[in-house]
């Protein structure tokens, strides 16, 4: 089997966590895997230190993977132009990897990049295998729905969303990971379509052995982001907020995150003696952190429905700990919290209901704990690795 994505160990947050994830599940049940992918970079937009002086190719056989790289171009500012020189980079220079890989049975290729499934389409053809395209997010459709293209970038997403069109259309089975993103994959194409979500370790979150995070030993009570300091986040939304909490006593807020936004995020958060920024911790302090704080938060921009379900939300309720999150009322989130009663989903514009909300947990304990109970509750029944994982597996023994 091989994997093609441009996210992959050391990387260990949002889609490159995921991608290693499954590959290693998939060798732990006896398959033999192969995964081309890029150079880490993600989400500090730097090839990493150990890599950087790697030669162009690399091989590589980590946890019993057989990995092949090739290091693409990573923009400090990450612009329409340069993503788009991005996302060529690693395409042309993963095709040789190409080469290299023994026959597989089957490809599974992870959107984004698009051109990820072009590169399993030519492995399909080569090999007369089976084709999975995974999509993770709708990487053009974000950007449409933001508003962010004018001018000649509607030229550029004009020929990507053909190639878009034309790998879900010559796969076999195209996945995504959540239901409102696979009603939109049915108007792209006639392709068979798989429910994968994410998903996550619940074992991880074992209190007994949780210890306090260093970032979190405060008596105050904490308010944690932590995830991707990006574009899809809405930050001038968390800097109205913190303006009312500075009115508030015993508050404290920790943003423990990096990218694309980050330094113009540090900026503003200077200004706020109660708010405190850290780097991302590693992959397997992420429960002790996340479980160390008393209320998390996530402000989502609300222009974008059902395109990105973020993958940081399981992790927040896992922790059994509540949320308070935003985002557009229609999408798939919502439902997520109107469900589990896990925590409180507002609408953007909704400034005064989250801070009286944040005030009423701050007194009542008790209620964090009942919402905290209900949302781990309703992770471990609907996301737990092992079972989305073996059904995975079901799926592909049936391709």
């Amino acid at each position: 089997m091989t994997i093609i994505g441009i996210n992959y160990y050391p990387e260990d947050s949002a889609i490159g966590l995921y991608t290693t994830q499954k590959a290693e599940y998939l060798v732990s049940k006896g398959f033999d895997v192969t995964v081309i992918t890029g150079f880490p970079y993600y989400p500090q937009w730097e090839i990493r230190e150990d890599y950087k002086s790697k030669n162009y190719l690399v091989s590589e056989n980590i946890n019993g993977v057989k990995v092949f790289r090739s290091k693409q171009y990573v923009p400090k500012d990450p612009t329409f132009a340069k993503r788009i020189v991005h996302l060529t980079s690693f395409t042309f220079g993963n095709f040789i990897n190409l080469f290299k890989v023994d026959k597989p049975d089957i490809v599974i290729s992870i959107i984004p990049f698009t051109t990820s499934g072009l590169l399993g389409w030519f492995l399909k053809k080569r090999y007369k295998c089976k084709h999975l395209v995974h999509i993770q997010d709708f990487e053009f459709d974000a950007a449409i729905d933001s508003g962010l293209l004018s001018g000649n970038k509607k030229s550029v997403i004009k020929i990507l969303q053909n190639i878009e069109k034309f790998v879900l259309n010559k796969a076999d089975v195209v996945s995504t990971i959540s239901y409102g993103m696979i009603n939109k994959l049915k108007q792209k194409t006639d392709t068979n379509t798989y429910y994968l979500t994410n998903w996550i370790d619940v074992d991880a979150f074992n209190y007994e052995k949780l210890e306090p995070h260093r970032y979190l030993k405060s008596e105050k009570f904490k308010i944690l982001y932590s995830g991707n300091i990006g574009a899809k986040q809405d930050w001038d939304l968390f800097v109205k907020v913190l303006s009312h909490l500075e009115k508030l006593e015993n508050i404290e807020v920790v943003v423990v995150g990096e990218g694309a936004e980050k330094a113009k995020l540090l900026e503003v958060i200077k200004d706020f003696n109660f708010v405190k920024h850290f780097n991302l911790v590693p992959y397997e302090e992420l429960p002790q952190l996340l479980s160390s704080a008393d209320l998390h938060i996530l402000f989502q921009k609300t222009d974008v429905i059902d395109t990105v379900m973020p993958s940081k939300i399981l992790g927040m309720m896992a922790s059994e700990k509540p949320s308070i999150v935003t985002g557009n009322m229609e999408s798939e989130v919502a439902k997520v919290f109107q469900d589990s009663k896990g925590g409180f989903y507002f609408s953007g514009n909704s400034i005064h209901e989250i801070i009286e909300q944040i005030q009423v947990l701050k007194e009542d304990k008790s209620l964090c704990v009942e919402l905290g109970v209900g949302a781990k509750k309703y992770v471990v029944e609907k996301y737990s690795k092992n079972m989305v994982l073996d059904k995975f597996i079901n799926k592909l023994e049936n391709l």
